[in-house]
């Protein structure tokens, strides 16, 4: 199996990744529920797991970091912590409908700062323009669907200057780009532990520069007698019992991110994408989307001419190779491109892809642009 579909989830682990879970759950009780040793030792591996975070993510406080279930769940959070029916939330043109839904959803006014695909410095002018008024802002780092590498830090900056609070959407930055919490200077930033951290499904991090909102109630292991969530973090967003297991998991894969180094990761993944890119550009019937230097990470879009994305899809599945087609949950991208009304098909790498497996990929699609010609 070839599996080019990392962006949705990474599926090859660190193999210390698994042995971390299983541990977990051999050796780990509830943290915060108990003084025994195995109740204390998912403590300390809850801790760690925060420790490392903040580290990874400069965070000053690991009390900041909560976890999360992933990063639809950190998002929801920190939008219902910030917004209110009729809040005016400026978002990009990029957004997951697990930012776009939750808004709509609380009744928001959304005002979308448009802007074409991979042009950084337009997509900082469409925030300029839009920001007066606004009560909140949203932004991905990366959009999810195209790759483009949305100019976030300097949106950051212009929130600061304006007063205008930002939630940032990292989940396909999160153990590729550099996510520096302080610099950023975020009320909150999202990211899932199953992306680039290379850890497992039903995890992710929810930094926070703001106490925020509980979104559930519950035990919380601290504060018992009180009837409220406990006022401070992470206990406030932190209902119920810890996914141990899963935090174990996400601490490795954030430790094999640590020791690659997030720049040999990015110039991994854009090794594999110039790769692809020029295999692929000279083949008939085949539309890339691609951008300038700096501003695409290991996301990948494309269409072939005269065969419908998600049949394209199927027929590489049969063959082996795992790629996603359609939306990707993402429509408000699509329309920023100008493709909502065929979708993509998606090609996404992690440190785990070979240059071997692009080979065999591009020759795939080269054969199915033949037969559709």
């Amino acid at each position: 199996m070839i599996y080019l579909d990392n962006a949705a989830t990474t599926l090859i682990k660190p193999p210390a990744v698994a042995r971390a879970m299983v541990r977990a759950m051999q050796t780990c009780a509830s943290p915060g529920r108990g003084g025994h040793k195995a109740a204390m030792r998912a403590s300390g591996l809850v801790y760690r797991c925060r420790e490392k975070a903040a580290a990874l993510f400069n965070v000053p406080d690991p009390a900041n970091v909560v976890f999360t279930m992933n990063a639809t769940h950190g998002l929801n959070i920190a939008i219902r912590s910030l917004a209110k029916p009729g809040t005016k939330v400026l978002i990009s043109g990029y957004e997951h409908n697990a930012v776009t839904r939750p808004l709509k959803a609380l009744g928001t006014e959304i005002i979308v700062a448009e802007s074409p695909l991979f042009d950084q410095a337009a997509c900082l002018r469409a925030f300029e323009e839009r920001i007066r008024g606004a009560e909140l802002a949203v932004c991905t780092m990366v959009s999810n669907v195209f790759g483009f590498i949305l100019p976030v830090y300097e949106i950051a900056a212009l929130c600061e200057r304006r007063g205008v609070p930002l939630i940032v959407d990292a989940s396909q930055a999160a153990g590729v780009l550099p996510v520096d919490f302080q610099k950023l200077g975020a009320a909150f930033v999202a990211m899932p532990g199953h992306k680039g951290l290379l850890g497992p499904q039903g995890t992710g991090l929810l930094l926070c520069g703001e106490r925020g909102e509980p979104l559930l109630s519950g035990g919380s292991g601290s504060d018992s007698l009180l009837q409220q969530m406990p006022d401070y973090l992470p206990d406030r967003l932190e209902a119920g019992t810890h996914n141990v297991p899963g935090i174990a998991g996400m601490m490795a894969g954030m430790d094999y991110v640590s020791k690659m180094g997030l720049p040999h990761i990015m110039r991994t993944e854009q090794l594999l994408l110039h790769d692809t890119v020029s295999r692929l550009r000279g083949v008939e019937g085949v539309e890339l989307f691609t951008g300038a230097e700096g501003t695409q990470s290991g996301v990948l879009s494309l269409r072939i001419r005269g065969r419908d994305c998600d049949e394209t899809a199927q027929l590489l599945s049969e063959r082996g190779i795992c790629m996603r087609s359609g939306l990707h949950c993402a429509p408000l991208a699509h329309r920023s491109a100008a493709t909502l009304d065929t979708g993509t098909l998606r090609m996404s790498f992690s440190p785990f892809v070979k240059r071997e497996d692009v080979k065999v990929c591009c020759a795939a699609v080269s054969e199915l642009c033949s037969a559709a010609g």
